[in-house]
């Protein structure tokens, strides 16, 4: 299996840079600096950058970038990809400049999301520092937070995440809009960190080729502080205010100048993986949590 230790970055896109630095800076509380080669890091602890935003015609999200630990993982992943028949492509010098890493391959799944994976990251030792005051994001070695990818291709993609990229299954939850019709599957999955989830999968499309993005504070406050921030800067309300059943963070969503959703939450669970058990849930919260805010 390939060694994933957390989500190091992603890539998402937009034509007007300026958009996501406002977000970012003044709602988000993160530090944005430009990227070597054009586009804009957006920095959320101490290194360089957590997100990559480039410029292209088409607000969306590119890529999810996944951290191995050293070059003897980053060989034995291109080993396993060529065992299981699977096409990849190498990262040009300037991505991997750009990335900041020792070396870069990108593959795609079976309903197209592309996965980077890398080794060996640079770091400048600079501290982060929030032009909002937040305190710190809750990253390290559980990464930058989660994705949650659109796989209506989902049995494929989702075997591909277990049996390539080589995510378990942490839970399941069965979507059920309707009562009359087939249930929705979101599947969500850990790597080699205490993370709940990583990555999840949901059996459906979305046009900015992203369900959302999760990222974590250390406290209700910051959360509240960020809600307030963004009722300002009159940034779309995705979801109100809720706890999730499944890994217990208290967040809410709001949409991203790229198109999808970024959570913004405090308390994640933090899992032990040799006494958990994987299960269903049967509803998305134990309180709050309306999405219906976002469709009005």
């Amino acid at each position: 299996m390939i060694d994933i230790r957390g989500l190091s970055y992603f890539v998402s896109q937009i034509e007007n840079l300026s958009h996501w630095q406002r977000y970012a800076e003044d709602v988000l509380g993160m530090q944005v600096l430009p990227a070597p080669g054009g586009g804009l890091y957006v920095k959320m602890d101490e290194r360089p950058f957590r997100m990559l935003i480039v410029e292209g015609s088409e607000p969306r999200y590119l890529a999810s970038g996944w951290e191995l630990p050293s070059e003897p993982a980053f060989l034995a992943a291109i080993e396993h990809l060529n065992a299981a028949g699977i096409d990849w492509l190498a990262g040009n010098a300037d991505e991997v400049n750009q990335r900041g890493v020792q070396a870069l391959i990108k593959v795609n799944d079976p309903s197209g999301n592309c996965h980077e994976l890398s080794w060996g990251h640079r770091s400048d030792c600079l501290p982060f520092v929030s032009p909002q005051g937040v305190p710190r994001f809750i990253t390290g070695d559980m990464g930058l937070g989660h994705t949650v990818l659109p796989a209506p291709n989902f049995d494929a993609t989702l075997a591909f995440a277990k049996d390539v990229l080589g995510f378990e299954l942490s839970d399941i939850f069965n979507f059920r809009p309707d009562p009359a019709a087939p249930a929705i599957r979101i599947h969500f999955l850990h790597c080699q960190n205490a993370r709940h989830h990583s990555l999840a999968l949901a059996e459906y499309p979305v046009p900015s080729g992203c369900v959302h993005v999760m990222v974590e504070v250390d406290s209700m406050t910051e959360v509240g502080r960020a809600h307030d921030r963004l009722q300002a800067h009159a940034v779309n309300l995705s979801s109100t205010l809720g706890q999730h059943l499944n890994d217990r963070m208290t967040s809410f969503y709001m949409k991203t100048p790229s198109g999808f959703d970024l959570e913004y939450g405090f308390g994640g669970l933090q899992v032990d993986w040799a006494e958990h058990s994987a299960f269903e849930f049967t509803r998305v919260s134990i309180w709050g949590h309306d999405f219906s805010v976002g469709q009005q």
